[in-house]
């Protein structure tokens, strides 16, 4: 574990400091993507739920939608996604199909 720094800091480098130390630093990120997706895809029939090794994993609830993703529109929205984000942030994308 790091030392702490001893008198004032500034604000941004504690609040950093205790996202990190919280384990939340990684979360807001991902939120970053989530929104990224959603601005891509245009619909909320293909859920974000995580973000890892650079894999947006995504609920369906749809059969078909689930193959058209796997098979066809999954990498356009990925690409578009990551040119909203500015950089190749997500790599590859997870479908999984789910009941409601």
């Amino acid at each position: 574990m790091q030392e702490r720094p001893r008198g004032p800091v500034p604000l941004g480098d504690a609040i950093s400091s205790f996202l990190r130390e919280a384990g939340l630093g990684a979360r807001s990120k991902d939120h970053e993507v989530f929104r990224a997706w959603a601005e891509a895809y245009g619909k909320d029939d293909a859920r974000p739920v995580a973000f890892r090794n650079r894999a947006l994993h995504l609920e369906v609830f749809s059969t078909s939608l689930c193959q058209d993703l796997k098979s066809f529109s999954g990498d356009r929205f990925r690409r578009k996604a990551n040119q909203i984000l500015g950089e190749e942030r997500i790599r590859r994308i997870v479908v999984k199909l789910t009941s409601r």
